[in-house]
């Protein structure tokens, strides 16, 4: 166990930053949601079937962000900057290409891909009238993302969290008055909504760049620093994200085949499952905080060669990981209720959502220890490939099937469904704990290049 009480005040102060960060950059879609739920449950279930193309997209911009915190975080441990700027530069070109591949789509095969996640005819027209408007976020909240995954690598996390409630504010502000046609505007139902998330993306981005014009920090970063490049430093940027690429795209995917599943069954099961599953993604930012922090402390550590301090951290994260699931399972459990009944839903919807989020309060526990321990410490360490695997065998070879035959085949109720798409969240704990007490993880990543 580390002793260092500065050690656990930098922990806890990187996380809760993080994890408020995640909070408030949910509650973008969290504002949505609420609102349209209260405007139309028709107009909410087309926002929630287009916000699953949005998830798959923002699951490989975290795995491009990632592939720079894993490295630059190494580099940073040996005092040396110049290479994680230019790792920077290679991630950027790549976010962009997928940016600009999925605008195309978008603007290509709207009706198709809203249709993916639904078959209900007034929800697909809804989810098309948000689609048209919000695909011209995506370059935008590319290169934020991105800029933003750099400074995280060098420990500096704050300017993110300002950017994020600037945002919300944004959003809520033109959401209450486009939506509703408030104060004259008109009234825009969820191209209001839409409307609200393009204006936030664009100013947040406007606004960090001209904070970054007037920093003076280590990583200050010019327009020139985007344009560099090396194949060495390429090779390795790849050869470390595309496993994560792979995980965050198959964990997205799965996201979005686990609401396609639940939407084929009825349009009450999509519209419960999308407010469950909003609340849940808002308590599981303390997991996603902790797989962050911990993946900074544990790159920087290895960048710095210190291997005992390495085991120390490893086995005070895990103990953490613990005592803060059971603390977040309990929080979700508690804000239930009051947070359902916002919501303006029938009846058995929301019942259906009750009982949803019952369920995930279980699931909280076991996910804050496996999420950080395989994204945090295991990949934070440099053994991508390791929790590759391990999605790709307990999703798409238990979870997926198993949730498919029973949907389909056994037409099971939902709330069973639900038990079947998390399960993964359960036994995953069993490997997590025994890679990283057991196994070789820890991986000298950088290279001696200026």
């Amino acid at each position: 166990m580390i002793k260092d009480k500065f050690f656990y005040k930098q922990f806890f102060s990187m996380m809760a930053i993080l994890a408020l960060q995640n909070v408030i950059t949910l509650s973008v879609n969290l504002a949505d949601n609420m609102m349209l739920g209260a405007y139309s449950e028709t107009s909410l279930a087309g926002v929630a079937a287009v916000n699953q193309i949005q998830f798959v997209y923002q699951q490989l911009l975290m795995a491009a962000g990632e592939g720079i915190v894993i490295l630059g975080t190494q580099y940073f441990g040996q005092g040396r900057e110049k290479p994680v700027k230019v790792i920077a530069s290679i991630a950027m070109h790549g976010a962009l290409i997928i940016a600009f591949g999925l605008f195309c789509a978008a603007s290509l095969f709207p009706d198709g891909l809203v249709r993916l996640f639904t078959s209900d005819e007034a929800v697909i027209a809804e989810g098309v009238r948000y689609l048209r408007l919000i695909r011209f976020t995506y370059p935008f909240f590319a290169v934020t993302q991105l800029i933003l995954a750099l400074f995280r690598s060098s420990g500096t996390v704050g300017i993110a969290l300002y950017l994020s409630g600037w945002s919300l504010l944004v959003n809520c502000l033109i959401n209450y008055t486009l939506i509703y046609g408030h104060f004259g505007a008109p009234r825009m139902g969820v191209a209001g909504a839409a409307v609200g998330t393009l204006t936030a993306r664009i100013t947040e981005l406007l606004i960090l760049l001209i904070v970054i014009r007037k920093m003076k920090t280590r990583l200050s970063v010019t327009f020139r620093d985007y344009l560099q490049s090396d194949p060495v430093l390429r090779m390795d940027y790849i050869r470390v994200t595309t496993p994560v690429l792979v995980i965050s795209g198959l964990w997205g995917l799965n996201n979005a085949v686990q609401n396609a599943i639940l939407g084929h069954m009825s349009s009450r099961a999509i519209a419960a499952n999308s407010v469950a599953s909003t609340q849940f993604l808002l308590v599981k930012s303390l997991a996603v905080g902790m797989s962050s922090a911990t993946g900074f402390f544990i790159g920087k550590t290895i960048g710095e060669g210190d291997q005992k301090k390495l085991k120390q951290i490893s086995v005070t994260m895990q103990l953490l990981f613990v005592c803060i699931g059971l603390a977040a399972g309990l929080i979700l459990f508690l804000i239930r209720i009051p947070l359902l009944s916002i919501y303006r839903l029938e009846p058995e919807t929301k019942e259906m959502a009750n009982q949803f989020l019952i369920i995930l309060s279980v699931v909280m526990v076991t996910m804050s220890y496996q999420m950080p321990v395989n994204n945090g410490i295991i990949r934070g360490g440099g053994d991508s490939a390791f929790v590759m695997r391990m999605d790709i065998i307990s999703i798409w070879c238990i979870v997926i099937p198993v949730s498919f035959l029973m949907a389909f085949v056994v037409k099971a109720d939902p709330v069973i469904v639900i038990c079947c798409l998390n399960a993964d969240q359960v036994f995953k704990c069993v490997p997590a704990f025994l890679k990283c007490n057991y196994g070789n993880w820890a991986k000298k990543l950088t290279r001696q290049i200026e």
